[in-house]
Parts: C-alpha cells; sequence; structure tokens
C-alpha cells in the first residue's frame, strides 16, 4: 500500500508538470478575424496549445511588438505595418519548405511592394474600404465619399477609430493622395474631420458590425470584410466603395522576429493555408481570401459573385495600397490626437 500511494503521489505530482510542459504558441490577431472551431481544430491535430490574444489597430499591434515586452510567434499585421516591420528587423524569414500548403495562395498576392522577395509574410485575407449603409434609411443608394460630410446623417454615422485609414480617407475627399505626407493636404484632411466630428456617433473598429446589423446608423466607414459580415445578417445593408476611389489592403501572417516557437508558428501557418481551414475560416470571418484552393472548395462561380469580394476592376483601378510612411508616421498620429482630443 505505501508503494501504491507513493506512485500515485508522484504521478500526481507529475502530471501538472507534464501539463505545463505542452507545446504552445503564442498568435496575436485582429479582432473576430478568425473561426475559433479553427484554433481548436488545430490544438486537436497538432496537441500545440495557442495562446490567443487580439488587438485593434496595426499601430496598437506594432506597439506591443516595437516595445519588446510581449513575445509572440504569429502576428497578422497589413501590408505597410508588415513593410514597416521589416524595415525595423521586427519580422523574421520564413522557412517555405515547411509551409507546403503556399501552393494553395495566388501568385498575384505574392511579391507585393510592401514584401517584394515574398519572404517575410503569407497572404491571410485582402478587401477594400467602403460605405456600409442601410438601404432603409438613405434616400439613394451613396457613390461618393462626401456622403460622409452630409449633414443628413448627423449622429447616424459611424467611423473608423484607426488613424491611418479615417485619414486616408479624409485626404481622398480633400482631394489628395491618401498615402500623403504634405503638411498641407494633412491640414486639409484634419479640418474635414474635425468640420465631420458633431456628425459622428461613434468611432468605433469591430463594433461597427453590431451597431450596423442593429440599425443604429445609417451610414458607416468600414473594411470590406465586415460589410460581407453584416449584409449576411440582414438585407437592409449594402457597400459601395466611392467613385474617387480608396484603400485596397492586404492583411497577412508573420512570424515575429523574437519568436520563441518558430516550428509551431510555421504549421500554424501551413494549417492556415489548407484549403478546408482556409474555406472554413472565410466563412466566418467574412474577408476575401487569396487562396485559390479554397475558393474552388466554396464554389468558385458563387464567389466571384459577389462585388465585395471580387470588386470590378475599374473599382480596384481607383484603389491604392497604404505605403509606410517612415517619419512622417508621427504626424498622422499627432494629427489624430488633436482631431480625437476635439471630440
Amino acid at each position: 500500500m505505501k508503494k501504491w500511494f507513493s506512485l500515485v503521489l508522484c504521478l500526481a505530482l507529475l502530471c501538472p508538470a507534464l501539463a505545463l510542459a505542452q507545446e504552445t504558441i503564442n498568435v496575436y490577431n485582429w479582432g473576430d478575424y478568425i473561426d475559433v472551431e479553427v484554433l481548436d481544430q488545430f490544438e486537436q491535430e497538432t496537441g500545440i496549445k495557442v495562446i490567443y490574444e487580439t488587438f485593434e489597430t496595426n499601430e496598437d499591434m506594432y506597439a506591443k511588438i516595437a516595445m519588446g515586452g510581449s513575445s509572440y510567434d504569429v502576428i497578422f499585421p497589413s501590408d505597410y505595418m508588415i513593410e514597416r516591420m521589416i524595415q525595423e528587423d521586427l519580422v523574421q524569414k520564413i522557412n517555405w519548405e515547411n509551409i507546403p500548403n503556399v501552393a494553395n495562395i495566388d501568385p498575384r498576392f505574392l511579391h507585393e511592394d510592401y514584401d517584394p522577395e515574398a519572404a517575410y509574410s503569407v497572404p491571410y485575407t485582402w478587401g477594400t474600404m467602403g460605405i456600409l449603409y442601410n438601404k432603409e434609411m438613405v434616400e439613394e443608394a451613396p457613390n461618393s465619399w462626401d456622403t460622409l460630410m452630409d449633414e443628413t446623417y448627423t449622429m447616424d454615422m459611424l467611423m473608423l477609430n484607426s488613424p491611418r485609414d479615417t485619414l486616408a480617407i479624409a485626404l481622398v475627399m480633400a482631394g489628395h493622395d491618401l498615402n500623403s505626407v504634405d503638411p498641407a493636404d494633412l491640414e486639409d484632411a484634419k479640418n474635414l474631420l474635425i468640420e465631420q466630428k458633431p456628425m459622428v456617433l461613434a468611432y468605433v473598429v469591430d463594433e461597427v458590425k453590431d451597431k450596423m446589423i442593429g440599425g443604429e446608423a445609417a451610414v458607416a466607414l468600414v473594411w470590406s470584410g465586415d460589410a460581407t459580415f453584416c449584409m449576411s445578417e440582414t438585407d437592409e445593408l449594402d457597400y459601395v466603395v466611392p467613385q474617387e476611389g480608396s484603400n485596397i489592403f492586404y492583411d497577412s501572417i508573420c512570424i515575429p522576429a523574437n519568436a520563441k516557437n518558430v516550428s509551431g508558428a510555421e504549421k500554424f501557418i501551413d494549417f492556415m493555408c489548407r484549403a478546408d481551414i482556409a474555406a472554413k475560416n472565410y466563412e466566418y470571418v467574412g474577408y476575401a481570401i487569396p487562396n485559390t484552393a479554397a475558393i474552388e472548395l466554396l464554389g468558385a462561380e458563387e464567389y466571384n459573385a459577389s462585388p465585395v469580394n471580387n470588386p470590378p476592376q475599374e473599382v480596384l483601378d481607383k484603389c491604392e495600397v497604404f505605403r509606410y510612411l517612415g517619419e512622417d508616421t508621427k504626424l498622422y498620429d499627432q494629427i489624430w490626437t488633436e482631431i480625437i482630443s476635439e471630440f
């Protein structure tokens, strides 16, 4: 009995140690940007525990990575932020031999200007920025960014709580390039947004979905994937990329330079590139995907029929990718602080 008791005691003491020894990866992603069942499936198939955290903007994510106080194995930055993090050695090159499912990625989404060598990032989703509107609450479908300056929608309008995105659209409204760093152009954009503020119900990010589905606002500045989700929940909503042009964005998966489990990160990225996983994830997230194998599983004809997922070429021709602005990023931050402080 003593020997049996000793054995049981040893096992009891050993079990917590075994649990602590389980392999883990730390994933840092946008809010509402992955199907939680996908995370569960990854854990079940690999035995690797996913510790999952979310952020609201690229700037929030960058600040946490750049400060170095946190260690993540997988992150999901956007184009211009990937460009910045490459320049600052905050992400590492990916060993493509360990990501065989990258073969499912449409080559046209690789070698973009933010990662010309296609060495640091794996395309995850892409989309546009536009206006989501409630067809029951607007007199006619909007086709211009001027809608966001229309007093008709005072306190019936939602804007993105994201300095780069919202300032970019204000720049376009003012007739300037959305990547402009000219102080005079940015002053025009700032003045427009200050003039607009009395009309704005709220600056939001993920909350925009519940608010628009619930009919709390007539128009909102949104990313196309959020529009897709909202439109799937109610027939009252529709989405448009205004005629003046907009931003086209690419969100990708990267491995931070200080990742502690690179092998686990590679397994996770390869898993995310698998056709069935990318298809399942699309159905939850709603953002257009660069995974051709997944699109075939979903039904290419139906998928491509969506003008949100597959905008006409004349729309894409008027869209521009954000570029990293270097030291001028501080000017954007300063102007955004002035705007928000007035709110």
